[in-house]
């Protein structure tokens, strides 16, 4: 192998950013997270209806450096 092909190699990054979704409101906010580790799930306050709420990950959004 040449060296030229091992120094062309992009490495990915270890976090990515995710959209995280209430599953009350639907309310939405973004979050990073490792990229090898486990989907998110927490609670936290929810605006739209005054009261903690469950988030999920929903999708990725960018790879984050």
């Amino acid at each position: 192998m040449f060296l030229t092909n091992i120094l062309l190699k992009r490495v990915k990054s270890k976090l990515i950013m995710v959209e995280m979704e209430s599953l009350v409101s639907g309310h939405k906010f973004n979050q990073v997270r490792e990229r090898l580790g486990e989907k998110l799930e927490m609670i936290k306050f929810d605006p739209f209806i005054q009261k903690d709420s469950v988030y999920r990950e929903k999708r990725k959004v960018k790879s984050v450096k």
